[in-house]
């Protein structure tokens, strides 16, 4: 696992696949999380529509704080057309990208070097600089097309990181599944949290 490092500078994109209650735990958490400098955040029309069906929320331009539920700190909102945004070069430093959900079709996008929008380019920017690229992919079940892209992404240095929320730890509602996966993803890019569950070895049944 990798070490924690001071001041991330962080790219959070989302997509057009079920999942928003982990695209918001995840913004929530890099907000709260001391150790992140910045994070720039991309939306897709995808996102947004997938935002409205699942958390009732709407509109593009306030997005970041609709999910937060307060003005950011430090979210810089980027529209998911301005391909001349910092993010689309890579002498913009960040220090890892999640997609979070990641779409079967941003996937295949990434995979295949089709740099058509931010949220594309600045993965590619990930690839070509190796920077760390995490794909939170989500659906099912899957075809051969979509584990091609899978290797594809993975052979070109993104890490492969499918929305399966953990069980045993008994989470309340969606909303601690959520969140729960979120720590396990932050974990992985060297941002573990106070309040993530950890497996002891021994199950909460008393």
């Amino acid at each position: 696992m990798p070490s924690a490092v001071d001041s991330k500078r962080l790219i959070l994109a989302t997509t057009g696949a079920s999942g928003a209650v982990f695209a918001r735990a995840m913004l929530q958490a890099l907000e709260k999380d001391s150790r992140v400098k910045s994070v720039d955040f991309v939306a897709s029309d995808g996102a947004l529509r997938v935002f409205a069906e699942e958390l009732d929320i709407t509109g593009r331009s306030d997005l970041a704080a609709q999910l937060l539920g307060a003005k950011p700190k430090k979210t810089a909102q980027h529209s998911n057309e301005n391909i001349g945004a910092s993010i689309a070069s890579g002498s913009y430093q960040i220090d890892a990208m999640i997609v979070l959900p990641c779409s079967m079709g941003t996937l295949a996008r990434i995979a295949n070097g089709m740099a058509i929008n931010l949220i594309e380019r600045a993965a590619d920017v990930c690839l070509k600089e190796q920077r760390r690229l995490i794909l939170c992919t989500r659906e099912t079940p899957l075809n051969k097309i979509h584990i091609r892209n899978m290797q594809y992404a993975a052979d070109a240095g993104a890490t492969i990181f499918p929305i399966v929320p953990a069980f045993y730890n008994r989470p309340a509602d969606s909303d601690e599944m959520a969140r729960q996966f979120v720590y396990r993803v932050l974990a992985h890019i060297g941002l573990p949290q106070e309040d993530a569950y950890v497996w002891s070895g021994k199950s909460k049944r008393k």
